[in-house]
């Protein structure tokens, strides 16, 4: 798919800027709606660069933020719509998903209301379902039945598959130089220049840097995560029926931000357990590590694995690298801008974008062609954020 040296021209019914899976999606439901599509990434895919690569993503019905708990129905449709037109699996819901917290706690208050509380777990219940986690005093936990695991890799090449098979055009390996806005919006790339009346960002950390020169400085942080697997003790056999859930925490003592986990499904024996932030970066630089540099959240997890998980080694065997792009309150921006209505951006997806990614995709392929919006979009505004909009072009 690496582009051809020769440069090109072209003018398509729209553009979207970013192959991970929430541009992939955008361009999904545009080809779905017959527009002839232009999707662009910088890297040569598959990369390992952004926020879609690798091969699990937690899915899941419960959500203490109202606005996401709609969502996830439709996402769930979606999901398999995208199964069934790519006839493959694209994830493992039998796992479930264990939510652990504090008593009392708001958050977790707010998961039990969006699941119902005969989802509510004792200590004695939670050993049955999920014996390698321990509950510890005046903690509590949530069940949703409906929690699972994506396949990541696979579902970014599925929808980027449907899109070319769309009548939609990917062409990966070529960075965006310069964006000219207009009634028809010009992009021009390292290999070509290419026009439509409509233009969806979806560059992830890149973001920033591509609509300040629009006169937009958006509040988004990169961050680089840690992703570590941690070997069991005791490993089972290949063929040992894996009915392990995922997890997540929430408002332990130990840090600020939630840990979650999955079972072993990547690497065998290896079980993903990851803190739910990491340290800012510019995403030019992602791998670059200081000689000795300090690990405070490797710590933080080791800690809290010798405390939850005594079935696993405290030390991760594998550590890998993936960023987040996060906005202050860790909700999307997905909106229009404010001068250029025909300029969509989605941004800022804050470590928990993936599994919403058919309906984020939706939500900018309504907002490109002006159509309403199937989902409330008032969270998503890019005005909550004052002094976004810098001086005219």
């Amino acid at each position: 798919m690496a582009a051809p040296s020769q440069p090109h021209q072209a003018t398509y019914d729209a553009i979207v800027i970013g192959a991970g899976i929430q541009g992939s999606f955008a361009a999904y439901h545009l080809a779905q709606q017959h527009r002839d599509t232009l999707l662009l990434e910088q890297f040569i895919l598959p990369h390992s660069r952004g926020s879609s690569h690798g091969q699990s993503r937690i899915t899941r019905s419960a959500y203490s933020r109202v606005t996401y708990a709609r969502m996830m129905p439709d996402c769930f449709r979606l999901w398999q719509r995208l199964e069934a037109e790519a006839g493959t699996s694209l994830y493992r819901w039998q796992t479930g998903l264990v939510l652990l917290g504090p008593a009392g706690n708001p958050e977790m208050d707010g998961y039990r209301r969006s699941l119902g509380a005969d989802h509510f777990l004792d200590a004695a219940a939670l050993a049955r379902c999920f014996p390698g986690l321990r509950l510890h005093g005046g903690e509590v936990a949530v069940w949703d039945g409906t929690g699972g695991v994506l396949f990541a890799d696979r579902a970014l090449r599925a929808v980027q598959d449907v899109f070319r098979r769309c009548g939609g055009t990917l062409r990966d390996g070529e960075k965006v130089l310069h964006i000219e806005p207009g009634a028809v919006v010009t992009v021009t790339t390292t290999a070509g220049v290419y026009r439509a009346p409509r233009l969806i960002i979806t560059a992830g950390p890149w973001t920033g840097a591509l609509v300040a020169p629009l006169g937009l400085r958006l509040p988004l942080q990169p961050l680089r995560i840690d992703v570590c697997y941690w070997r069991e003790k005791e490993p089972r056999s290949p063929g040992a029926d894996r009915a392990d859930p995922c997890f997540l925490t929430v408002g332990l003592s130990q840090g600020p931000h939630d840990i979650f986990g999955l079972p072993a499904l990547e690497y065998p024996g290896l079980v993903k357990v990851c803190y739910h932030h990491g340290s800012p970066i510019d995403p030019e630089e992602r791998d670059w590590v200081p000689p000795d540099a300090a690990r405070p959240n490797i710590t933080l997890l080791s800690d809290f694995i010798s405390r939850y998980l005594p079935g696993l080694e405290p030390r991760p065997a594998v550590v890998e690298t993936c960023l987040y792009t996060n906005t202050p309150d860790e909700d999307f921006i997905l909106d229009r801008h404010p001068k250029f209505s025909n300029i969509v951006i989605g941004a800022g997806f804050s470590g928990h974008g993936f599994k919403l990614a058919p309906v984020v995709g939706k939500l900018l392929c309504e907002l490109s062609l002006g159509e309403e919006p199937s989902h409330s979009m008032a969270p998503f505004a890019i005005t909550r954020f004052p002094g976004v909009l810098q001086a005219t072009l």
